[in-house]
Order: C-alpha cells, then sequence, then structure tokens
C-alpha cells in the first residue's frame, strides 16, 4: 500500500469545488463537496479523457467529452458511455491538511 501524502490544505479548496494534482506521478481529482473530501483518477475508462475538466454535479463528476458521470465518492460509473469504474483513492483531514494515499493495484 502507498503512503499518505500531502496533497492540500483543507482552505485552499473551496467547497463545493475540485482540483486536479500530480500524486506520485499518478493524475488524480481532488473534490471537496460538503465538508467532505475525495479523490479519484483524472482518467475516464471511456475513452482517457480528463475528468477534472468536467463539472461537478452533487456526489458526480461528468466526463467533458461524451458526458459519462462517476461518483466521486466511490468511483462507480453511473452511466454509459463508460462502462469501468475508475479508482478512488483514500483520503484524510489532519489539522486542515488534506492527505491522500493512492489504491494502487498490485
Amino acid at each position: 500500500m502507498s503512503e499518505w501524502i500531502k496533497v492540500a490544505r483543507v482552505s485552499d479548496l473551496a467547497d463545493p469545488g475540485k482540483q486536479t494534482l500530480e500524486v506520485q506521478e499518478t493524475l488524480v481529482v481532488l473534490v471537496h463537496l460538503n465538508g467532505r473530501f475525495y479523490c479519484i483518477d483524472d482518467v475516464c475508462t471511456h475513452d482517457g479523457g480528463p475528468l477534472g475538466d468536467g463539472p461537478l454535479d452533487g456526489h458526480q463528476i461528468v466526463c467533458p467529452r461524451h458526458g459519462a458521470r462517476f461518483d466521486v465518492r466511490t468511483g462507480r460509473v453511473l452511466c454509459m458511455p463508460a462502462t469501468e469504474d475508475i479508482t478512488a483513492h483514500e483520503v484524510k483531514v489532519e489539522n486542515g491538511e488534506v492527505f491522500v494515499r493512492l489504491n494502487i493495484a498490485a
């Protein structure tokens, strides 16, 4: 399992808001929503497009290319044209700082 990496301060990201980051050479989207933080891969499983460029719609992020939707809490795909989930990563907040631990396939 990977280590916890500090990626932001809570005050860095509006609620609701999102930011694309690189964590250990992996592009991810950090989402701040309803006081909680979530982190997902920044790659649509349909065609590899950048999810971070798409809008948030509640707990969903919409791929700007073809409209596939994913749940930012779990990475679960919610509608076509994507058919595969994206990876969701662990997030914790301590002393006003946001940390991510990547879920990397073995």
